[in-house]
């Protein structure tokens, strides 16, 4: 009889890869919707901010007042690596504490009903076999492990360590065997990846990259995730705008814009460089541009503060998420004097989030009557009489949806693929669409 496992990943894509490895080590187990049902709980936390610590502690409190007798209940990831004591303290019902460092080894710990967390920092490569979730034709590619920045807002470096890089020949030969699995579509992910074999002494490492992943030509579509100001080249930009493969998307937090906040974040980079930066993703045809911005790092002054207001107000992003600064332990900031008061970070936030807000109504209205190539998953759930899809361009969750409602093909049963879709209509945060044909893959 199969024993069944639930599992949940918190935190960002780069944590789902991990936990993909762990399900994949784990095959013999069932994945099961249903958290009684299962034998296993396996829960692979974030810790990156106060909100995403506390969202685990209380995602792991849940899952065992819900579990059935018996059931293992395992934690893993960025919060069990900083505060293993802590959590064994502060839950003990937990079986299983595992860090960032032996995912290829949960089977056995499970097993052996033991945890283990090691000081090494767990690099995915070509021969793990994940079991990759949420798609059929859509993968991320964790490219690297861990950063050489030193912001001072980030504990990342603290618990993931200094930048490791795979090889260009072990992120072809995973692309190829996913290829082969029917996977087209693929997302290159990092704590930083245009510093993707700087640790090899390799300035250009990402664009050699892209450049194999092009002569490769497995995959039918590509973009990559979290592009950092300091180690991103106009040569780059230039690199993905030229890709037959890699779309326009160009991901690179900036977090401020102001030269005297960018120094006390410690971010290498001034505005000049950002602002060169920005307007040459914005150049390229058909560009896609997303960012971050942090509101309340220590010591931000009013004029700082306003400086990147009218930034954002002229430099209209794509998308853009807004964070509030969080204090972590370890880090330059947490040391800082001149902290910012909850209700005057809030007020800031408010102030950003609507101009963010009327941009997105302006970019959807843009948008509607126009034909744009989608990339369509399958049933949305939203409903189950739409489908889900996304713009070509757009990376899974964090970019939107699609709704796809009608269609021109006579086969009106639509299966996950590439398509033409004419954009109809922008409501209540939704975007809907029709099917006008599909690509050929």
């Amino acid at each position: 009889m199969s024993k069944n496992i639930y599992f949940i990943s918190l935190g960002c894509t780069k944590n789902l890869v991990d936990s993909e490895v762990m399900l994949g080590k784990l095959r013999d187990y069932k994945i099961t919707d249903s958290l009684e049902l299962a034998d296993v709980i396996l829960i692979n936390t974030c810790g990156f901010v106060q909100s995403a610590k506390e969202e685990s502690i209380q995602t792991i409190l849940q899952a065992s007042a819900a579990r059935k007798k018996g059931a293992l209940l395992v934690v893993s990831g960025c919060l069990s690596q900083r505060y293993k004591e802590e959590l064994k303290n502060l839950i003990p019902e937990i079986d299983i504490i595992t860090g960032v460092g032996d995912y290829d080894k949960i089977d056995l710990m499970v097993s052996q009903r033991r945890g283990q967390i090691s000081d090494n920092v767990y690099l995915v490569d070509e021969n793990i076999n994940r079991v990759i979730t949420g798609s059929k034709i859509h993968a991320y590619i964790k490219i690297s492990e861990g950063c050489n920045q030193n912001c001072s807002f980030c504990a990342i470096p603290s618990f993931k360590g200094r930048l490791q890089s795979r090889s260009i020949d072990s992120v072809l030969r995973e692309i190829e065997r996913l290829s082969a699995e029917g996977f087209l579509d693929f997302t290159l992910i990092a704590q930083d990846s245009s510093s993707y074999l700087r640790d090899k002494q390799n300035d250009k490492g990402l664009i050699e990259l892209i450049g194999a992943i092009d002569e490769q030509n497995l995959a039918k579509s590509a973009r990559i995730l979290y592009l950092y100001p300091s180690t991103t080249t106009l040569e780059l930009i230039a690199k993905i705008a030229d890709s037959k493969i890699f779309q326009n998307y160009f991901d690179m937090p900036i977090q401020h814009i102001s030269d005297t906040m960018l120094k006390k974040m410690k971010r290498g980079v001034n505005k000049a460089k950002h602002i060169e930066l920005l307007e040459a993703m914005r150049k390229v045809k058909g560009s896609f541009v997303r960012s971050t911005v942090i509101v309340g790092h220590p010591q931000e002054s009013e004029e700082e503060f306003y400086e990147l207001y009218e930034f954002l107000k002229n430099f209209v992003f794509d998308r853009l998420n807004i964070f509030a600064f969080s204090s972590e332990e370890g880090t330059f900031a947490d040391k800082m004097e001149g902290k910012i008061q909850t209700k005057i970070i809030n007020k800031r936030i408010n102030m950003i989030n609507k101009i963010i807000l009327n941009q997105q109504k302006k970019l959807q209205k843009e948008m509607i009557s126009n034909i744009y190539p989608i990339l369509l998953e399958g049933k949305s759930q939203v409903s189950e009489y739409l489908y889900s899809a996304r713009d070509i361009r757009w990376a899974p969750e964090v970019d939107g949806e699609i709704l796809i409602n009608d269609s021109e093909l006579d086969d009106l049963s639509l299966k996950s693929g590439y398509y033409d879709a004419m954009l109809s209509e922008a409501k209540d945060g939704f975007i809907f669409g029709k099917v006008i044909r599909k690509l050929g893959c």
